[in-house]
């Protein structure tokens, strides 16, 4: 039975180290459940270390998580990568980690990246600098999280910094993104111009919300069960599954 799921694909943790410490697994899932979200997204940058502590948090909520990362590429294009299991979210970031430059995080600088529980309790802090490109491409990342099982979203793609258009200023005619992802500030009949540009492919409204009031109610997938397969059917509107974005 098909039923509609509110979505937030894109949300950071403390693992992040721009975000703020509220950004706790307990404390994600409280928001996400005042909004009455069905799907969440864990996608800190480049890593996953955190996503398992927050599908233990969601356990007897009814909301999915979906566990991922915000990927860095060599282009400074970010790009969400999310999988239906942990298992395939680690395999992917042991890749990713293996094309990242082997620097420390400066946490003076940067900020802390924290490793939690899923009660948000401090497990460790990460040393690896996370909040830099891996040296891969973006036409070789959304293959490669496809042969994984996962989707391959480009995000904030109206943004003037880390976005496809405003580094390559153009969509790559085969790049197979399942779909594109523009802030909740983007709306069609403000932005003709870029909405010249993604006008007939899938787009999703995410928060990419480092704070909790960051944290968005604007995307709706209609889906079977709250899983990659389904998803990717409604970013292409097949078999009675949809995608609808709340712009107001």
């Amino acid at each position: 039975m098909l039923k509609s799921l509110v979505a937030d694909l894109h949300l950071h943790t403390v693992l992040s180290a721009c975000a703020e410490v509220e950004m706790t697994p307990l404390l994600i899932v409280r928001r996400a459940s005042q909004l009455g979200l069905g799907i969440i997204g864990i996608t800190d940058h480049n890593a996953c270390l955190n996503a398992g502590a927050v599908m233990q948090a969601v356990q007897g909520t009814g909301i999915s998580v979906l566990p991922g990362m915000e990927l860095q590429t060599r282009e400074e294009v970010h790009m969400l990568c999310l999988f239906d299991s942990l298992e395939r979210c680690w395999q992917w970031q042991d890749e990713v980690w293996a094309k990242l430059p082997g620097l420390e995080n400066r946490e003076e600088v940067f900020g802390p990246q924290f490793v939690v529980d899923a009660s948000g309790d401090w497990v460790r802090t990460e040393p690896r600098l996370l909040s830099t490109s891996a040296d891969i491409s973006i036409e070789a990342a959304t293959a490669r999280v496809h042969e994984l099982g996962g989707a391959a979203i480009p995000c904030h793609v109206d943004r003037p910094s880390f976005s496809l258009l405003a580094n390559l200023g153009f969509i790559p005619p085969g790049l197979e993104a399942d779909a594109l992802e523009v802030t909740v500030q983007f709306r069609p009949e403000k932005n003709p111009t870029l909405w010249g540009k993604l006008e007939g492919r899938p787009l999703v409204v995410s928060g990419d919300a480092h704070r909790l009031q960051d944290v968005q109610a604007r995307t709706t997938l209609t889906v079977e069960e709250a899983v990659i397969p389904e998803i990717l059917q409604a970013f292409r509107g097949e078999n009675g599954r949809s995608l609808k974005v709340n712009w107001s």
